[in-house]
């Protein structure tokens, strides 16, 4: 990912605005003016580099599957079995929640979010 390949949002990234932005259909994360490392959460400081030269950015809504598993027992509160996916969203990857099995490399897109004592995107096929 190039430097002209991020859309730059002001303000440093909070837990927040991640939640209210996600919330929104929007992924925000965070990128590195040091090493170029990014990142889909909220971090004090950059997390291969440990430098704070950090901007928030906007990530695209659409990825690329690059690990996934199923969940058989699952904490309280949550209905079960579910499946979880770490998304390749250019550089930076998002935990997130499928409602249906998926296959590593396959396309899925933001879809909404998932709240249980804190919100987690949910992401599905495109």
């Amino acid at each position: 990912m190039s430097e002209d390949d991020l859309e730059t949002v002001p303000d440093e990234l909070t837990y927040s605005d991640w939640v209210t932005a996600i919330r929104d259909g929007t992924v925000l994360g965070q990128h590195c003016g040091d090493c170029g490392h990014a990142t889909a959460a909220p971090k004090a400081a950059c997390a291969r580099c440990g430098n704070r030269d950090i901007e928030t950015v906007e990530l695209p809504t659409t990825g690329t599957v690059y690990t996934e598993t199923r969940l058989e027992v699952v904490p309280e509160g949550f209905d079960g079995p579910y499946h979880i996916v770490l998304v390749d969203l250019d550089d930076a990857r998002v935990m997130a929640h499928v409602p249906e099995p998926v296959e590593i490399g396959q396309t899925v897109e933001l879809a909404g979010t998932i709240e249980n004592e804190g919100v987690a995107p949910v992401f599905e096929p495109n």
